[in-house]
């Protein structure tokens, strides 16, 4: 019972020293909590965009060849990860709010600016993806059509990898112009560093 009571006692004491801790500082535990874990969101949603990019090369190559049946197991998987995608810009557009919620209270004006910066990023992030998953659902559903029998016009399919190509390097840029607005924040915030 003592065990549990000191174990209780040290896990909130911590917590509490915590928040102390980023508010006497400057920067809110809501924006520090948000700011990590959109990081990880969105690392997520350049990892599985990549890999759908990866993918959708994979399908043109069995499509080339003529193996329908595994360009079309594949263009499932690729469906999957679509949806995996869309769940998480959810999740990020949660965690940019949570952010900008808590923005105002950071103390420092240079610092705020740049986790502005990181946030406006993270929004035009999140905007790409909305492309994305729209070239990525018409690209599919072409797909799932030629496999079926269907042939769609020649110049269709690479129209659309070239366009979900594009936002997959933009996803690419904004994750890494946030990443930047955020390591420009540490310089500039002393309690990050």
């Amino acid at each position: 019972m003592v065990f549990v009571i000191v174990f209780v006692f040290m896990a909130g004491g911590g917590y509490a020293l915590n928040r102390l801790i980023s508010h006497s500082a400057g920067i809110p535990v809501e924006f520090t909590n948000a700011r990590t874990q959109g990081a990880l969101i969105s690392q997520n949603i350049v990892d599985l965009s990549n890999q759908s990019a990866a993918d959708l090369a994979k399908i043109n190559d069995l499509d080339a060849q003529g193996n329908y049946t595994d360009a079309l197991t594949l263009t499932g998987t690729v469906i999957t990860q679509s949806q995996a995608i869309r769940d998480q810009a959810v999740a990020l557009s949660s965690q940019v709010e949570a952010m900008t919620r808590a923005l105002s209270d950071i103390s420092s004006l240079d610092a705020r600016q740049a986790a502005l910066e990181a946030i406006a990023s993270r929004l035009a992030l999140i905007s790409r993806l909305i492309n994305y998953s729209g070239d990525l659902g018409q690209l599919l559903d072409t797909l799932r059509s030629h496999f079926s029998g269907n042939p769609p016009q020649s110049h269709e399919v690479s129209t659309l990898i070239d366009q979900i190509n594009s936002e997959v390097n933009a996803i690419n840029n904004f994750n890494n112009q946030a990443t930047q607005s955020m390591l420009k924040f540490d310089k500039l915030e002393p309690a990050q560093q």
